[in-house]
């Protein structure tokens, strides 16, 4: 609680005094709870919580930050064979403050891949702690342990840290989440998930039909492929802050 309170600090003399968080920052997150179309309504408040300090150039987002974004419309797809629904995620909330935001979805994972990702890919040694153990994100890169490498492959991409990793985006051009004007230079923070995790994880009857880049912006619209769309709470999510 302490640390998250200097946290909110820190944020509240950086980020909030510049009102905005850079384009290109993404966001990690943790759904709240469950989205279930036979349950949402138009204007229905959704929300994320952040689970790893989100670095800026100048301070940080700290973990346990809110994303806050409504339920657009849910919609019957043609024939009955599933539902489709649009949400948006604009503000983030912290110490009774609020900073508009646009975001696109970059990745979503399920809350059994989220659980997978915090477990050792090995047993744990006698007078091994389980921190130092090695660990598969999302996405299917390798974290050696509290304070190690991150590697794609025999690749370096970035190294563990409190929370979660710091890597370098490493989108394939072309690929859904490729950005050519972003610059990528800066480490990220993105929890459990890969430097490239783009897309779907542990949702096979589920589609993103829309992530937001485009018309509407900021708009994310996903598509149940067979009855109903659910999500469960703890299903995790890197969001990306986009220009407004």
């Amino acid at each position: 609680m302490k640390s998250l309170l200097i946290g909110l600090l820190v944020f509240s003399a950086a980020a909030w005094a510049q009102n905005s968080i850079p384009a290109g920052t993404v966001l990690p997150g943790r759904l709240t709870a469950s989205l279930d179309s036979r349950k949402l309504k138009p204007g229905q408040v959704i929300a994320a919580r952040i689970m790893q300090d989100v670095p800026l150039p100048a301070g940080k987002i700290p973990a346990g930050t809110r994303i806050v974004g409504h339920i657009v419309s849910v919609t019957p797809m043609q024939k009955g064979t599933g539902t489709e629904v649009a949400l948006r995620f604009d503000t983030l909330r912290f110490s009774h403050r609020s900073i508009p935001i646009t975001t696109t979805l970059r990745a979503l994972a399920s809350m059994t891949d989220v659980a997978d990702a915090q477990i050792p890919s090995t047993g744990t040694d006698r007078g091994t702690t389980f921190a130092w153990m090695t660990t598969n994100q999302i996405g299917g890169e390798v974290v050696y342990g509290q304070d190690g490498p991150v590697t794609s492959g025999s690749r370096f991409v970035g190294h563990s840290a409190p929370g979660g990793v710091l890597v370098h985006l490493t989108d394939e051009p072309g690929s859904r989440c490729w950005d050519p004007t972003e610059n990528n230079d800066r480490l990220q923070a993105l929890w459990l998930f890969a430097s490239d995790a783009c897309g779907l994880y542990g949702f096979r009857d589920l589609e993103i039909t829309h992530a937001g880049p485009t018309d509407p912006v900021g708009q994310i619209t996903l598509a149940s492929k067979q009855g109903p769309l659910h999500i469960q709470g703890g299903s995790g999510l890197l969001l990306r802050v986009i220009a407004q």
